[in-house]
């Protein structure tokens, strides 16, 4: 069976490596193309590296499509609450990309984002869409809240250590570097070349709207509240994440004790791989895969993980793929890259 798939937001990065993902994918369709600016063009004039491009792009508007099996939404913070309820009104199945539905209680998005959201009835209604975390709830539900990238790469490593008590859940320090494609399309002074290269720069300081989903998500495995402090770095690259942790081990807790939880958590994820070493970005980019490394300094009893994701494969599209299979009851790595293109 083949089901039909529509993609709102379709003119972004994020858009655009959904319709590659859909199109290359066995058992999906693109049946609609929605864009904001972009609507009324072709798919080739914003994406020219994309087959098929004279598609035309359609109003990011529910009712301008045609019925479809379930929407992913691409869209902008703040623009896809109105498209997920009516897309939901009509028994579609919707896996938004947005942060619209990530955070689960009314306090909490309005610490993030500084306004009350339009249906505060919706938030904790929406599953995570970590597949790896939340693969049985993402199974019956119509609703999906893909993560942010940077929750992504410091989710994975952090979840299966602090489910089982093995790091202090207060005092944990994430770093991340990211490439510019994270920040969008837009343009904007700052994204520039002559702004980013050559140059690496902290941003957001603790201001970053992820720092509270990565908080939303480690509390739902924690049996405390978790506090953490994380840093985002533009770096000169088009894409990739590297995200460094560091976390107090707890008690008696050796690097073993860590090692082996992370393999016990991930040894038969399809998508997470523990590897020796420091993995690179590059090893990531165009695959659906996140990398981590653990390593653990006994005299200060810290244990230092390092992940490695593509910012718009796991980070994004492919992670949104990915929870799509598992709504569709479809092979979870259907249509998913699993090599990055890089050597």
């Amino acid at each position: 069976m083949t089901y039909r798939i529509a993609i709102f937001g379709s003119s972004g990065y994020a858009g655009g490596e959904l319709i590659r993902l859909v199109d290359g994918h066995p058992d999906l369709d693109v049946a609609y193309l929605g864009a904001h600016t972009a609507a009324g063009r072709s798919l080739g004039s914003v994406h020219p590296h994309l087959r098929d491009g004279d598609r035309m792009l359609g109003p990011n508007d529910p009712a301008s499509s045609p019925p479809i099996d379930l929407a992913f939404l691409a869209l902008p913070h703040g623009a896809s609450a109105e498209p997920a309820m009516a897309l939901l009104d009509r028994g579609t199945k919707v896996v938004d990309l947005g942060s619209d539905f990530r955070l689960d209680t009314e306090s909490r998005y309005e610490e993030a984002y500084g306004v009350p959201h339009p249906y505060p009835e919706q938030l904790g209604r929406w599953v995570y869409g970590l597949p790896e975390l939340h693969r049985d709830a993402i199974a019956t539900t119509d609703r999906v809240a893909s993560p942010g990238c940077y929750p992504t790469s410091a989710i994975l490593p952090l979840a299966p250590l602090i489910a089982r008590g093995l790091i202090e859940p207060t005092g944990i320090v994430v770093d991340s570097m990211s490439g510019v494609s994270g920040a969008g399309r837009g343009v904007s002074a700052a994204l520039q070349f002559g702004a980013v290269d050559e140059s690496a720069k902290a941003y957001k300081v603790l201001k970053h709207r992820h720092q509270p989903e990565m908080g939303r998500a480690l509390d739902d495995v924690s049996a405390s509240p978790v506090n953490l402090i994380f840093t985002p770095h533009l770096v000169p690259m088009q894409r990739g994440i590297l995200t460094t942790i560091y976390a107090s081990a707890s008690g008696d807790v050796t690097g073993d004790d860590v090692a082996t939880a992370l393999d016990d958590a991930y040894s038969d994820e399809p998508f997470v791989a523990i590897v020796e070493g420091s993995p690179e970005t590059r090893w990531v980019v165009g695959s659906n895969r996140a990398l981590i490394s653990v390593h653990f300094d006994g005299r200060s009893g810290t244990a230092v993980l390092v992940s490695a994701i593509d910012n718009l494969i796991k980070g994004a599209s492919g992670q949104a793929v990915q929870a799509a299979n598992i709504m569709l009851g479809l092979a979870e790595t259907a249509g998913l890259p699993m090599e990055g293109w890089m050597p």
